[in-house]
């Protein structure tokens, strides 16, 4: 069996830059370069290793969790040694559909099992990840609880500056103005609508079906004393009720799923009012493509990571005109660069806090999930996205038609 994986390793990372060893369960090597090795891949069972043969490297990524392979190094190298051997970026985009097809067949296993075509799915599926108890992400975001990529401009020094830098440049990118009525799906802990009222003026609302944030939203506007400025739907997207002057959703179109852009969409368009304007930022594919099974497994269930070509199709079908649109793309690997660290560092106090719920399994999955992540944003070949449309409900008569206004000090 050491045989056969040493072939695949030799295939998939034997070009590779990055000095990597393999060690195989019989206590057989392999090496990839004589250099020092800065990554160790360490296989404890005969199993974990049938599994990387039979699933690849969604196959050793599942026994890392499962404690049954050790890696040693920096995760990211993994990513980065596979890219350097990997297709390109045009041979990527051209494949929509993942290659290995017992991955592929568990990903359309996962779409019938747990797609959010019924709210009652949908609400399950948010509550799996965002529904864990605030001290999680207390100890890997920044300071203001924003759950969404950060916005690094030059001179930005630290990830809470960076995210301050996001929640303005989207309060710009919208022209808010004191007294307008903003609607922020899938608000999370609010940091935007809190920017957005303390700094604009404006009536918030955040519409989100998850209770702990919603509960703790609720908690932090009472002790800002912005009780009557803000207020919670407690409900899914596609239950919006109300007609606001601006719109925005941050990091949360990702979450409708494949069948259900139109449906965001239409509510989209249904609850702003004619000239409205609205910004949707989130993560993409350029066209239409399958999502990584081990985001949709172990992350986010039901996740679909939208194509931006399908996006634009529906909202012209709905008449919302582009204004803009921006890719972050490298805003989002130094993001989650940031959160990976502080997950680290601050793992110890994390496990104190619930030794049952923040195990072995649950670290070694939230440290694969942010650092695959950061990397997979920064490749050569990379086809992840990050998406702000700037839109409005019908066409503008009154926007900027320069960026201008976006960089005024």
């Amino acid at each position: 069996m050491s045989w056969l994986l040493r072939r695949i390793y030799a295939a998939s990372i034997g070009r590779s830059s990055i000095p990597i060893e393999v060690i195989f369960f019989d206590g057989s090597t392999y090496r990839n370069s004589s250099d020092p090795p800065e990554l160790k891949i360490h296989y404890k069972s005969r199993w974990s290793q049938l599994n990387s043969i039979i699933n690849h490297g969604w196959g050793l990524l599942e026994s890392y969790i499962s404690q049954a392979v050790d890696i040693e190094g920096d995760l990211k190298l993994l990513i980065k040694a596979n890219a350097e051997a990997g297709p390109s970026l045009s041979e990527k985009i051209r494949q929509p559909h993942i290659p290995h097809l017992i991955i592929r067949f568990r990903n359309f296993w996962h779409e019938l099992r747990f797609g959010n075509r019924k709210i009652s799915r949908a609400v399950k599926n948010a509550l799996h990840h965002y529904n864990r108890g605030n001290e999680i992400f207390w100890q890997y975001l920044d300071p203001s609880m924003t759950y969404t990529c950060a916005y690094w401009k030059k001179g930005t020094r630290s990830l809470a500056d960076a995210q301050k830098n996001k929640l303005d440049h989207v309060c710009r990118k919208l022209m808010l103005q004191p007294g307008e009525k903003l609607i922020d799906v899938g608000g999370g802990w609010g940091a935007l609508l809190f920017h957005a009222c303390e700094k604009y003026g404006v009536i918030g609302t955040n519409v989100s079906p998850t209770i702990d944030q919603n509960q703790w939203l609720a908690k932090k506007a009472r002790e800002k004393g912005l009780e009557d400025k803000i207020s919670i739907q407690e409900k899914d997207f596609r239950q919006v009720t109300g007609t606001f002057d601006k719109y925005a959703s941050l990091g949360v179109f990702e979450h409708a799923g494949k069948g259900q852009l139109r449906d965001w969409i239409r509510s989209m368009a249904g609850c702003l009012k004619e000239g409205g304007i609205g910004l949707l930022h989130f993560i993409a594919h350029d066209r239409p493509m399958d999502t990584e099974f081990f985001i949709r497994k172990h992350i986010f269930p039901g996740g679909y990571l939208p194509g931006l070509s399908e996006t634009i199709d529906i909202m012209a079908e709905y008449g919302l005109e582009i204004l803009d649109i921006e890719n972050l793309r490298r805003h989002y690997s130094l993001t989650l660069d940031a959160w990976a660290k502080n997950f680290e560092q601050n793992w110890e106090a994390l496990h104190r806090c619930n030794c049952d719920q923040f195990n072995e399994r649950f670290c070694r999955t939230w440290k694969a999930y942010l650092n695959f992540c950061a990397e997979c944003f920064r490749t050569d070949n990379a086809i992840l996205r990050l998406y702000q449309i700037t839109f409005s409900k019908g066409n503008t008569t009154t926007y900027p038609m320069d960026r201008g206004f976006l960089y005024q000090t």
